[in-house]
């Protein structure tokens, strides 16, 4: 069992929150009103407990972010570096921009060649950040019911860090595929932008990517 400390109060926190149950971790929820979860709470099945940013990254010895990517560096500032140093922090996280779709395609507020991640990263350089569970939407993100076992792909610049990512995405039911470092990053957090794209055009929000290799 590992304690999960879980950023996030909306429904992908929801979503895996209950999966690290499922799957017999314990879980922390913060939230900057952490009033928000008691409802949450008081329907978990397993070890779950509530508390701000700051409380539930100190409490877990993984940390998932799962806020809107907008209020993404706001909650790491929140949730402490001292809090989150040495420790795999997962980052569910894409830099979507308060505006609508053109044309079927997200707009991000990062730059053409940065990301997300890579600004988490510099924000707190002692945490092991890892991309993940950012290209697919919540109903797919545990166990997902599919022909085939799904691909996720990760970065991050910790191999440590990545492979201990790789084995819960594999008990979630995913293949973890590592494409590098953070550098990486835009490219991984540009995969959402192709996820969402036939759901906004053709309200297909039912499949997953999958690699495939000889």
């Amino acid at each position: 069992m590992t304690k999960i400390g879980i950023l996030g109060s909306g429904k992908v926190g929801d979503t895996l929150a209950d999966g690290f149950l499922l799957h017999g971790h314990a879980v922390m929820r913060g939230s900057r009103d952490p009033g928000k979860l008691a409802a949450w709470k008081a329907g978990a099945k397993g070890d779950a407990h509530v508390g701000t940013f700051a409380e539930a990254a100190a409490w877990g010895e993984v940390v998932v972010l799962a806020v809107k990517g907008t209020a993404a560096e706001a909650a790491f500032g929140e949730a402490g570096a001292a809090n989150l140093a040495g420790k795999l922090v997962i980052d569910a996280t894409n830099p979507i921009a308060d505006a609508p779709p053109r044309g079927g395609a997200l707009t991000y507020f990062t730059a053409a060649n940065e990301s997300l991640i890579e600004r988490l990263q510099a924000q707190v350089p002692a945490a092991k950040l890892v991309k993940a569970w950012n290209s697919v939407g919540a109903a797919f993100m545990v166990n997902p019911k599919l022909p085939a076992v799904p691909s996720m792909f990760i970065c991050g610049n910790d191999a440590g860090a990545k492979a201990q990512t790789a084995k819960i995405l594999e008990q979630f039911g995913w293949e973890a595929i590592d494409v590098g470092g953070a550098e990486l990053g835009h490219a991984v957090e540009a995969l959402c932008i192709l996820w969402c794209a036939p759901g906004f055009l053709r309200n297909d929000w039912a499949h997953a990517f999958k690699w495939l290799r000889p």
